[in-house]
């Protein structure tokens, strides 16, 4: 659909042969054109995937006949260039509190901070959880928030291995202003 979409906003290609590239009924393509089906879809690039070539959209153009061919199937979209939120349902939002919970007391070298942006909610929120003023403390369950698809087990482990450098960086610190304060007493 969103393929559809930008090939109805950057081509002059026929419904017909939008809808067969896109697998889509032709009725569809003319509502998106219409601007009453895919509002709020976010047009995809067929260019850039390497779905098709500029060159093949442009002979598509001067022959209405022609069916555009998707040049390859595996197609990879990256998601590396900008972290998008995604959406937790309400059914699910009730359930970070208890990840922090859970968070906390299984691995207590997390910042609050770095628990906050795991699970979603406020560093605020994560402070008054562990000092157990949290407004709906006793109600509260520790749940494994990878188990409730919070976050993945690859986001839990960099921030596990995050906050160990932190602390082997804060120990060597430590260490050196020990022996800093060290040498300035013997001279």
């Amino acid at each position: 659909m969103a393929t559809a979409v930008w090939l109805v906003e950057n081509t002059t290609l026929t419904f017909k042969q939008i809808s067969k590239f896109c697998n889509l009924h032709e009725v569809e393509v003319q509502g998106i054109a219409d601007g009453e089906v895919a509002k709020g879809i976010m047009a995809y690039n067929p260019i850039i995937s390497g779905q098709l070539t500029r060159e093949e959209i442009e002979l598509a153009s001067k022959d209405e006949n022609k069916e555009l061919q998707i040049k390859n199937t595996d197609i990879e979209i990256s998601t590396e260039d900008k972290k998008i939120k995604k959406y937790i349902p309400l059914s699910k939002r009730q359930d970070k509190p208890d990840s922090a919970l859970w968070l906390i007391k299984h691995h207590s070298l997390l910042k609050d901070s770095q628990i906050a942006k795991l699970v979603g909610i406020t560093k605020a929120s994560v402070t008054a959880i562990k000092n157990k003023s949290y407004w709906n403390y006793n109600n509260l369950n520790p749940k494994d928030p990878v188990a409730l698809g919070l976050f993945s087990q690859k986001d839990l482990i960099e921030a596990i291995e995050k906050a160990e450098r932190r602390i082997k960086r804060e120990k060597k610190e430590k260490e050196k202003a020990k022996l800093t304060r060290e040498v300035s007493n013997i001279e």
